[in-house]
């Protein structure tokens, strides 16, 4: 058995300039930045509630999309899941797998992290 849920959105940037996307996307979606501070690891998270979505710039260098993170207490089982479902694993990079759906967008599975996670995830046998 393990669990998972929708973790949320992350904004794929293919730029040089990641803190003018943060300002772009902060500003469009009324969001503040989680820091002031330079980026840390290409990624810059915006503010949320304690169990909220998280939502975040990424710089990549690939073309700029939208992809959404699915957190898992069983990264493993979640993928093995999803490819059962049609699923293709794209590549696994530190703790988590890039995914791609049978309809073509990329998304990624990683661990959880919310406080709240056991109680709201779906159970999957």
């Amino acid at each position: 058995m393990h669990r998972s849920q929708l973790a949320g959105f992350i904004i794929d940037c293919k730029t040089d300039d990641l803190d003018a996307a943060a300002r772009f996307w902060g500003e469009a979606l009324g969001l503040k930045r989680v820091s002031d501070g330079p980026p840390e690891g290409g990624y810059i998270p915006f503010r949320r509630d304690p169990n909220g979505i998280n939502i975040e710039v990424q710089k990549v260098e690939h073309e700029s999309r939208v992809h959404l993170d699915i957190e898992s207490d069983d990264v493993e089982a979640e993928a093995a899941r999803l490819e059962k479902l049609g699923a293709k694993k794209v590549k696994k990079i530190h703790t988590w797998w890039v995914m791609e759906a049978p309809t073509g967008q990329r998304f990624c599975i990683v661990r959880a992290k919310r406080s709240n996670f056991a109680e709201e995830a779906n159970v999957w046998p």
